[in-house]
């Protein structure tokens, strides 16, 4: 159980920020990895496709930029989020392109590719493969992915319905590499309370929402501050898998909350055509947003969590 050496350059806290739907872009995941957390975004956000290969260099050039002008606090390494669906045209191509700049960490979505995990192993990458349940982390793990990130329940977007004390315990019962624990994570006392459970890192997405940076209307950050762990709806209607989703955004768009009907996984369509124009107003979000009070840049966030961090490392220390 140890952060894998490639991850460890200029890390300074032990946490991803999530790839979040539409709203993770180049100048989050910079702003990320040069406060010294490891920074993702979905290549699926970048539209046209051809617009992976222009994100891609321009994090790369801004954060080796950074490196030349700070050598003594380096950037933190990004990932790069693929959705792993066959319904996904795009997954062969846009891994190409990864393959181009040698993407340190690939996220892994809807289902394990051994072919990917190869492919990224070729380039000196690393695979971490989310999943809700053992029988897809054993899956994931047995196809060659390097580590997991174990989404449990309260986590935004597509969301696990176990707590996450049983599923870190009964993933360390067999599993000895890294660990991402996802759900409800929104403080520094979180984060240091997914490494006491086992984890290696803390998963965070839905506090990235609400900060200068990232791509999403005023209207959703606002929902983030005023909303609270009551105000998230899970349901499976909008892309065919369970996701958490912010209440106020469902009735903006005319439905009921309480009566949304079940869809199918097979439902799930990546293509240029997808629920990315169909649902891009329903809006994301995890049972942590109660936590968060202000939309304030990203390297703000990240000192603030890792003020939180150390002074909840200091209470576990007075309480002996």
């Amino acid at each position: 159980m140890a952060i894998p050496e490639p991850l460890r350059r200029g890390l300074r806290l032990p946490l991803i920020g999530a790839p979040l739907f539409i709203v993770s872009n180049p100048e989050l995941v910079i702003a990320q990895c040069t406060s010294g957390i490891i920074g993702a975004v979905p290549s699926l956000n970048a539209r046209p496709a051809e617009e992976l290969e222009r994100w891609l260099e321009k994090i790369s050039t801004a954060l080796a930029a950074h490196d030349a002008a700070h050598p003594e606090a380096p950037a933190a390494p990004f990932a790069i989020n693929l959705i792993v669906h066959k319904s996904n045209p795009r997954l062969m191509d846009d891994l190409a392109i990864c393959a181009r700049f040698k993407v340190p960490l690939i996220i892994t979505s809807l289902g394990a590719n051994e072919e990917v995990n190869q492919a990224v192993h070729s380039w000196g990458g690393l695979v971490f493969h989310d999943v809700i349940n053992q029988r897809f982390a054993r899956k994931a793990i047995e196809k060659g992915a390097d580590g997991l990130i174990l989404v449990a329940a309260g986590a935004g977007g597509h969301a696990g319905v176990q707590s996450p004390f049983a599923l870190v315990a009964e993933t360390r019962a067999w599993f000895d590499g890294p660990i991402a624990l996802s759900g409800a994570i929104s403080t520094g006392a979180g984060i240091l309370a997914a490494q006491a459970m086992g984890a290696d890192f803390a998963y965070m997405g839905s506090p990235f929402i609400a900060t200068r940076e990232a791509n999403a209307t005023a209207a959703y950050k606002e929902a983030i501050l005023s909303g609270s762990a009551q105000d998230i709806v899970n349901s499976s209607y909008f892309t065919g898998v369970n996701g958490n989703y912010l209440r106020e955004s469902i009735i903006a768009q005319g439905m009921d909350p309480e009566n949304l009907p079940q869809r199918d996984p097979s439902a799930m369509n990546f293509g240029e055509a997808s629920g990315a124009k169909a649902w891009k107003d329903i809006w994301g979000a995890g049972q942590g947003i109660g936590s968060i009070h202000e939309i304030v840049p990203t390297a703000t966030f990240i000192r603030c969590l890792a003020r939180e961090y150390a002074a909840a490392k200091a209470h576990l220390t007075d309480l002996g």
